[in-house]
């Protein structure tokens, strides 16, 4: 699962390949919005962890992907 994060004031967004199904993900970022100084705190397949003050989240993109695959698909 491909999750892209925006931050406010940060022209870049992450990009995190997740474990986590979507449902998961809407989860931890409805509870992150909801806590005054919540963090949306995410981890790759890879162990990387990504944690984002809630207070600063712009947008979450949370969407299936195929990451890494090369030649032709159908």
């Amino acid at each position: 699962m491909e999750v892209k994060i925006g931050v406010q004031n940060v022209t870049r967004e992450i990009v995190i390949d997740t474990t986590l199904d979507s449902d998961a993900v809407e989860q931890a970022v409805s509870a992150a919005l909801a806590d005054d100084g919540g963090v949306l705190a995410l981890s790759d397949a890879k162990g990387r962890r990504v944690v984002v003050p809630g207070s600063k989240l712009a947008y979450v993109d949370i969407s299936t992907s195929v990451t890494g695959t090369v030649g032709f698909r159908s």
